[in-house]
């Protein structure tokens, strides 16, 4: 049975990624999230479905609307649609990733340890973190995943840069923080610390402070996005995450 809070999520997530988008195109089915500022960057620039479509015509349509770069990302929502349309995806070259919808239902921590930091404080963090996962890429590519940070801003009703500085005053963990006070929703984005700073307890302050600011912004629904096959699931539900429902996301190279 689908969680009643699921199509809450659902709604919120689309929502995110056409006001984040510098432009959109409809198809069938859901809508292409485009930003010509930021075309290395696959989150700015990817397929969106996020009602019913016919999974055979999905590969066309991805070329349609995304044929002017050199790669391709399908986010799907829901996660009936989403299992439907993996055959005619995978058959056309594509890799499949399952994300685990958790939402936070244990108490609320204090928070206090961290607060809000603008971008100009992360981009040196930011920046080398990224160096850490893509070792390979160009400097363009590195500059436009940390810059594309603040088109985020227009994706919500209330969009925080929430950080934990060492007693220097660097920035060693950070996530965004998405707040919808109106539908009571808030997801929290992008949780990373700094290799340089790992194991002292930065990214519990971060997390504490975002779910902090969710409950003190009454939203109830507080939720993530973690990937199936990834650590940070266990480390979130150590601290009151739950999953109750799954996404799909699809990429071609």
């Amino acid at each position: 049975m689908t969680d009643p809070r699921i199509p809450q999520i659902t709604a919120f997530l689309s929502s995110f990624a056409r006001r984040r988008a510098a432009r959109t195109v409809p198809v069938p089915g859901g809508f292409a999230a485009l930003d010509d500022e930021f075309a290395l960057s696959y989150a700015n620039n990817q397929l969106v479905i996020d009602a019913a479509t016919d999974p055979e015509a999905l590969p066309g349509l991805a070329d349609e609307v995304l044929g002017h770069l050199p790669y391709r990302l399908v986010s799907v929502l829901d996660e009936q649609t989403g299992a439907a349309c993996a055959g005619p995806l995978l058959r056309a070259g594509y890799t499949h990733c399952t994300y685990l919808v958790m939402l936070h239902g244990g108490p609320v921590p204090a928070g206090g340890r961290s607060g809000e930091v603008d971008l100009d404080a992360l981009r040196v963090p930011l920046a080398r973190r990224w160096r850490d996962f893509l070792p390979d890429v160009g400097a363009e590519v590195i500059r436009q995943l940390v810059e594309r940070r603040e088109t985020g801003r227009r994706g919500a009703a209330d969009v925080r840069f929430i950080g934990a500085r060492t007693p220097e005053g660097e920035v060693a963990a950070w996530a965004d923080l998405y707040l919808d006070p109106a539908s009571g929703t808030a997801q929290i984005e992008d949780l990373v610390t700094s290799e340089l700073h790992l194991g002292r307890g930065y990214g519990d302050a971060v997390l504490a402070a975002a779910l902090r600011a969710a409950a003190d912004a009454d939203c109830a629904t507080r939720f993530l996005i973690a990937d199936a096959e990834d650590w940070p699931r266990h480390w979130y539900e150590r601290r009151g995450f739950a999953v109750i429902g799954r996404s799909h996301g699809f990429e071609r190279f």
